[in-house]
């Protein structure tokens, strides 16, 4: 077992816009969102084995190991690989669960893209993608690391160039489940297909999912409504995380200092290109 940890981001993600569009015949909802990645993460820890174990030793005590996604990410890698190699895990979490921030997802990523490189796997981009998206939808967008519009369940991805934004992230403390608002009656299944160049100009920010979490969870209206004293609030993913875009890194401070202590806020920075991607190239060079 080696002494030396390494450490790596897991960035959170905000859903500019969603619609659910149809339906496939599994039941699947097919999905057209844009993931604008953010500069804001989690920080996992890892330190290689040698003796095929993977385990945790630090994360969410309120999850069980076997079910969480960093967990089952090394697993995957390891069954996919063949690999003999093991890992401690270490997760620092930032990212509220259930927030639709797209946490428990990055912190997976995390793990594939680099658990591939410090095992020597070498498997390709795609291949990573792959084994992610079969632990959840959102975790392929974070194994490729670009901000991206999304179709398919979400999964099917074009890296897409946003421009520089800055954002105050709110957490009303409330996690949303996202398997109990997708099988909501209320929720609208049937938007019309739209396109990339109506999005990127500015006409497309709906999330199907506002309304129900709204009606549902009243501390994610409340915190939507307050936020959105300061501009356009929306829901990201299916919540219950509201965000605004602001023009400067300084208004976003200063909103975050007028947060009620009810809820969490924090400033953080859109990103076309993912801070885990840096680190591996840095990895890379050594």
């Amino acid at each position: 077992m080696s002494d030396a940890w390494t450490i790596w981001p897991a960035p959170a993600k905000l859903n500019l816009f969603l619609h659910i569009v149809g339906r496939r015949a599994d039941g699947y909802h097919l999905l057209q969102t844009a993931f604008q990645l953010l500069d804001w993460s989690d920080t996992v820890h890892m330190r290689i084995r040698d003796d095929g174990v993977v385990a945790r030793v630090a994360g969410l005590d309120r999850v069980d190991p076997a079910d969480d996604l960093a967990v089952r990410a090394a697993l995957a890698l390891q069954m996919a690989t063949g690999s003999k190699f093991g890992v401690d895990i270490r997760v620092e979490k930032r990212i509220p669960v259930g927030g639709g921030l797209g946490g428990g997802s990055s912190d997976a990523a995390t793990v594939l893209v680099a658990l591939n490189a410090l095992w020597k796997a070498h498997l390709s981009e795609d291949a990573l993608a792959e084994i992610g998206r079969k632990l959840g939808a959102d975790v392929p967008v974070f194994v490729r690391g670009r901000s991206a519009w999304a179709e398919g369940v979400g999964d099917e991805l074009t890296a897409i160039d946003l421009p520089p934004r800055h954002f105050v992230i709110v957490d009303p403390q409330i996690a949303v489940s996202t398997a109990a608002l997708f099988q909501a009656p209320e929720l609208t299944r049937d938007t019309p297909p739209t396109t990339i160049s109506r999005f990127l100009a500015g006409m497309e920010t709906a999330n199907a999912f506002a309304p129900v979490a709204r009606g549902r969870f009243p501390r994610v209206a409340a915190a939507l409504d307050w936020l959105g004293h300061f501009g356009e609030a929306r829901l990201s993913g299916s919540g219950g995380c509201g965000f605004v875009a602001v023009e400067s890194q300084r208004d976003a401070e200063d909103i975050v200092r007028q947060c009620p202590p009810q809820f969490r806020a924090w400033a953080a920075r859109g990103v076309n290109r993912s801070s885990l991607h840096e680190a591996l190239e840095k990895h890379r060079k050594g």
